[in-house]
């Protein structure tokens, strides 16, 4: 798993795994990466030294990387929403291109199913 942004990898792991982290690291990591605050920021409102979050950042991101690394959650929900995606975009070519009112109706079908997984998924 490998993003431009790693503000956003934390962010998304952090959906995934986030109920694994010590109360103190999940309180850390929602303010310092979802919330964009400042290390200084998030000490003074958790109550901690600045030190202090720096190090339950570090523990934090080494444990959502370990998480992924054992339960592949990310990964999985990622190739899935890559996979609906083609399914969609295939199901809306095949309409398009048929005249055939039956091929028509069941690639709608499975255009709005695979819809229906992929909104369920997000």
């Amino acid at each position: 798993m490998i993003f431009l942004d790693k503000n956003l990898e934390i962010s998304l792991l952090f959906d995934f795994y986030g109920q694994m982290l010590s109360p103190t690291q999940q309180e850390a990591v929602s303010l310092y990466y979802n919330d964009d605050l400042s290390l200084k920021e998030t000490a003074d409102i958790i109550g901690m030294s600045r030190q202090g979050v720096r190090d339950a950042l570090t523990r934090a991101k080494n444990s959502l990387y370990a998480f992924e690394e054992n339960l592949k959650l990310c990964e999985r929900f990622s190739k899935t929403q890559r996979g609906l995606e083609d399914i969609i975009k295939t199901a809306k070519e095949i309409f398009e291109s048929s005249s055939d009112d039956k091929i028509k109706s069941l690639s709608d079908n499975i255009c709005q199913t695979a819809q229906k997984l992929y909104e369920q998924e997000v």
